[in-house]
C-alpha cells in the first residue's frame, strides 16, 4: 500500500479522509471515552494533515440505516481539533464551502449512509465524493470489507493512499499470519457462529491452542451431545465432530448459569434444561490465564461472557492476564476492546484493533476490498 505519510508537497491539497467513526451514542447523542476508540486513533492521521497544511475533508458513516447525524461525533471531535460539520455530502454548498477551505482546515460531512449510493457503490455517487479532492485516503481499517462507494469506488477516481490506522491495522495483523511466535494461542469470543467457523479452521493450521468462548462454545457443546437449556446457539447444523476430537480446541470445562435470578457455576455437565450459558466459570478462566502465560503469540477476539448483559468477569480477567504478559498480543472486536479502554490497558496490550469483521475477514483472508482498492 502507498501510504500518505509518504507523500510530499500536501500543503493546499484537498484531501478526502475516509475514517470509522461508527461508535455508541448514548443519551442525547453524548459519546462515552471507552466507546471512542475509533475516534481517537484516527486523530494521528488527521492531524498529520493539518500539519501538512492540507485541506481535510473527513467523510465517515454511522449506524446502519442512515437515519443517524455525525454532528455528535464532529463536536466531540471538535474539542481535539478545530472543525466545521458541513450538513451534506454532495450538494453545491459543500463544494462552495470546501473550495473557501484555506490550508490546514478541516470539515467533516454528512452520515454517508444517508445516500443510497454509499452502501449499493454507485458510481456516480462515488465520483461526486472524487470531485471534492485532490487526493484520497483510507484510514478506515474497520469498514474496509465493505464494497461501499466510500471504501472502493472512490479510489477509482482519485489517487489514493492508507492512512496511519489503517498501515498499523495491516502490520500487526499481519504478524498473526505470517510466521508467528510460538507457542500460538487464539482465544475467540463472542457470537455470530457461522462467520468464526472459517477462522477456527483456519488457525487450528496456525496456532498451537484456539480457545472457543462466548456463544460460539455453546455450539460444540450442543454438537458433542451436552445440555445448554436455554443458552444462545446458532440453528445452523454444523459438522463439528472432527473439531471437538483435536486436542488443539479447547472448550471451557465449566461455566456459569443463570436460571432465573439465580445465578451459580456448574461444570459443562451439570447445565439444566432450565439453566442459560452466560459466562465460562473461573476454572476455565484460570486455565486460560495458564496458557497465556506461556504463550509467545496471542490473538484474541470476541468476549467470553454475555457482555451486553453484564457478565464481563471472565473477558476482564483474560484482559487483565494478557496486559501482564509477556507476548506478542493482538486484541480486536467491539467489546473486547470497550473491555481493554474501561480496564485502561491500551499501552499493556500489544496492539488493539478497531476491526470487528473487518479483523475476522482480514485474519481468514488476508485481504479487504477497501486495501485491494488502494492497490
Amino acid at each position: 500500500m502507498k501510504l500518505i505519510t509518504k507523500v510530499k508537497k500536501l500543503e493546499g491539497k484537498k484531501v478526502l479522509l475516509r475514517t470509522d467513526f461508527n461508535v455508541p451514542l448514548g443519551e442525547n447523542g453524548t459519546i462515552s471515552g471507552d466507546e471512542a476508540v475509533r475516534i481517537e486513533r484516527s486523530l494521528e492521521t488527521i492531524k498529520f494533515l493539518k500539519k501538512e497544511k492540507a485541506k481535510v475533508i473527513i467523510i465517515s458513516h454511522i449506524g446502519r440505516d442512515g437515519n443517524d447525524s455525525l454532528r455528535p461525533i464532529a463536536e466531540y471531535l471538535s474539542k481535539k481539533i478545530k472543525l466545521t460539520f458541513l450538513k451534506g455530502h454532495i450538494q453545491d454548498f459543500v463544494h462552495e464551502h470546501i473550495e473557501a477551505m484555506k490550508p490546514g482546515d478541516v470539515v467533516m460531512l454528512e452520515n454517508l449512509r444517508q445516500d443510497e449510493g454509499e452502501a449499493v457503490n454507485n458510481s456516480s455517487f462515488a465520483r461526486g465524493l472524487s470531485r471534492l479532492a485532490d487526493i484520497y485516503v483510507n484510514d478506515a481499517f474497520a469498514v474496509s470489507h465493505r464494497r461501499h462507494a466510500s471504501i472502493v469506488g472512490v479510489p477509482k477516481f482519485l489517487p489514493s493512499y492508507a492512512g496511519i490506522l489503517l498501515d498499523e491495522e495491516v502490520a500487526h495483523l499481519s504478524k498473526a499470519i505470517k510466521k508467528p511466535k510460538k507457542p500460538f494461542l487464539f482465544i475467540l469470543g463472542g457470537a455470530k457462529f457461522e462467520t468464526k467457523l472459517p477462522l477456527i479452521k483456519k488457525y487450528l493450521k496456525i496456532a498451537d491452542t484456539v480457545f472457543v468462548g462466548g456463544a460460539l462454545q455453546n455450539n460444540f457443546f450442543k454438537a458433542d451431545g451436552k445440555e445448554i437449556g436455554k443458552s444462545l446457539v446458532d440453528t445452523k447444523r454444523y459438522n463439528l465432530g472432527s473439531l471437538i476430537k483435536t486436542k488443539k480446541v479447547i472448550l471451557p470445562k465449566d461455566v456459569l448459569v443463570r436460571d432465573g435470578e439465580n445465578i451459580r457455576t456448574v461444570s459443562v455437565e451439570e447445565v439444566s434444561k432450565n439453566d442459560t450459558i452466560v459466562d465460562i466459570g473461573p476454572d476455565s478462566v484460570k486455565d486460560l490465564i495458564e496458557k497465556i502465560q506461556t504463550s509467545k503469540t496471542v490473538l484474541w477476539n470476541g468476549p467470553l461472557g454475555l457482555y451486553e448483559q453484564g457478565f464481563t468477569a471472565s473477558t476482564e480477567a483474560v484482559a487483565k492476564a494478557l496486559s501482564k504478559s509477556k507476548a506478542m498480543s493482538i486484541v480486536g472486536g467491539g467489546d473486547t476492546v470497550v473491555t481493554i479502554k474501561k480496564l485502561k490497558l491500551e499501552k499493556k496490550i500489544g496492539f488493539v484493533s478497531t476491526g470487528g469483521g473487518a479483523m475476522l475477514e482480514y485474519l481468514e483472508k488476508g485481504k479487504l476490498p477497501g486495501i485491494e482498492a488502494l492497490q
